[in-house]
């Protein structure tokens, strides 16, 4: 059969369509390439062992005829816990493959420690390689489990996570999954911790001009909203706080011409409605110059992160949310700025609490006791079960403990196990700090009024906080959490990165979960 040319336009439109297919085919090939893989090697157990790579690394290691264990024999020696190796071309499905030393394998609960040493390895290990992975601005990364999904989930969350959102230079955005079919409740779990940690670093993180008390809660409003049917926001304005007589916490807003807001958060997830709430209180001094007591001006900027606690109490509670858990809590944040001006409050003045107790206040820079003064008398009129609080209270806690854990200050042994047995699984840990009668004599021994906001001697500044707290609370079950010593990472904590911490939000976490499951 005789076939005549084509006209020129047909010609063209072939060639088009040619060109057309080819790209689309250069751009799937891109795509694969785009996407990463960690995997985990353990320490050796005895000094002549083979180092053993995970089950993902051994079955990637046979999908490559053996070549991952033959380049990772002749690129150095073993690797050590936290260490990485990056290997390329291995596998054209992940033209990138991160190695990631996990310690030993045996490694478990370290009664020295209080953590489990495991786990930590793990979040250490994976978010090293996920970082490697953004370096190479690749847009994704599959996670080996390592063992615990969740604790992979935690490090590759964690690790990836920098606060850039007013920079116009920013890292790449990486996502995370689960390589294998393994685990996946488990790895959405540590997704939803460490989002939680993640959303409270972000609060604390963001400058004062962006973060003031009304965006503070007008945020935490969209999160929990997003989070879950069974809550409730209240963002009470200074009317309602002047209407609750919480006199001590307006003191310190007063000084401020940003308006202070008290938020009231409430998530019903019990099947009985009636049933008793866990109350948390978070400080929420969106910035602390320290009023008439003003900071030296060296790391006044830090200030910014005087909320921690409410960003933490809340974070908690959006996560707790997200989780469904079958309990009740109430979410309590007063907010305010602490500034100096000719409305503030001056060393010597008295104020009265919510309680009807008098305050002396001799130091305005010992503002959070103030505001949380008033929030803990409010928290008992929701007959809870539990009340924590969480704050930045006291540089006295830095220089006790430092960021290795959380200072907790009980009136209940019982509280303070389960917050203990919640911190061993999280890594983020507490350590109990006393409530002794001896700092009571010191903050109500006082010449103008019931208690006084400072101690009378330089020493124990945190316990006299602490002892200062205790004057507005009268329920059996309390827990104060001194968080001024974890709010700032520098390099302490390998999965986090510099800057604002978000601790101890997945511990607050743990302990509703495992609260929870208690009382099911």
């Amino acid at each position: 059969m005789f076939l005549l040319p084509l006209p020129v336009a047909g010609r063209v439109a072939i060639r088009r369509l040619e060109v057309k297919r080819c790209w689309s085919h250069r751009v799937a090939a891109a795509a694969a390439m785009t996407k990463g893989l960690v995997l985990g090697i353990y320490s050796r157990e005895k000094e002549n062992d083979v180092p053993q790579l995970t089950s993902a690394g051994e079955n990637f290691d046979k999908l490559v005829s053996g070549k991952l264990r033959e380049v990772l024999n002749i690129s150095g020696p073993p690797l050590k816990a936290g260490k990485t190796r990056t290997f390329y071309g291995l596998h054209e499905d992940f033209p990138s493959v991160v190695v990631v030393g996990l310690g030993k394998k045996a490694a478990t609960v370290d009664d020295q420690e209080n953590c489990h040493e495991g786990k930590e390895n793990i979040r250490a290990a994976v978010a090293a390689g996920c970082r490697q992975i953004q370096d190479l601005e690749i847009p994704s990364v599959e996670v080996d489990p390592c063992g615990d999904a969740q604790a992979a989930a935690e490090g590759a969350v964690l690790g990836l996570y920098e606060y850039d959102s007013l920079k116009q230079k920013k890292k790449a955005v990486v996502s995370a999954e689960l390589h294998g079919s393994g685990d996946q409740e488990a790895w959405q779990r540590g997704v939803l911790f460490a989002s939680g940690q993640n959303l409270a670093r972000q609060l604390m993180e963001t400058p004062a001009n962006e973060m003031t008390p009304t965006k503070f809660a007008e945020l935490i409003e969209k999160n929990l909203k997003s989070a879950s049917s069974k809550t409730e926001v209240h963002i009470r304005p200074k009317s309602w706080i002047e209407e609750q007589e919480m006199g001590s916490f307006l003191s310190v807003a007063k000084g401020s011409d940003e308006p202070p807001v008290f938020l009231e958060v409430h998530y019903r997830g019990s099947p009985d409605d009636s049933d008793a709430p866990l109350v948390f209180v978070g400080k929420g001094i969106t910035f602390d110059s320290g009023g008439i007591s003003i900071k030296p001006s060296a790391n006044m900027d830090l200030m910014r992160a005087d909320m921690g606690g409410a960003a933490t109490i809340c974070s908690a509670i959006v996560s707790a949310a997200k989780l469904s858990l079958p309990i009740n809590i109430v979410g309590l944040a007063p907010l305010c700025e602490n500034m100096p001006s000719g409305k503030a409050n001056k060393p010597g003045d008295v104020v009265r609490a919510k309680n009807g107790k008098t305050i002396q206040v001799d130091n305005t820079d010992a503002e959070g006791r103030l505001i949380l003064a008033d929030a803990l008398c409010y928290a008992h009129t929701f007959n809870p079960k539990v009340i924590i609080d969480a704050a930045t209270l006291t540089g006295a806690m830095d220089i006790a403990l430092g960021s290795g854990a959380t200072g907790v200050f009980t009136n209940s042994s019982w509280l303070w196990n389960r917050l203990f047995e919640a911190s061993v699984e999280t890594g983020d840990r507490v350590w109990r700090m006393p409530l002794f009668e001896h700092y009571t004599r010191q903050v109500v021994d006082c010449q103008l009024a019931d208690v006084n906001n400072i101690g009378k001697y330089r020493s124990g500044g945190a316990c006299t906080a602490a002892a200062f707290l205790k004057e507005f609370v009268s329920h059996p079950k309390w827990a104060h959490l001194d968080i001024a010593g974890v709010m700032t990472n520098k390099d302490e904590v390998a999965y986090l990165r510099k800057g604002m911490t978000g601790r101890p939000t997945r511990t607050l976490i743990e302990f509703l979960l495992r609260f929870s499951q208690d009382s099911a």
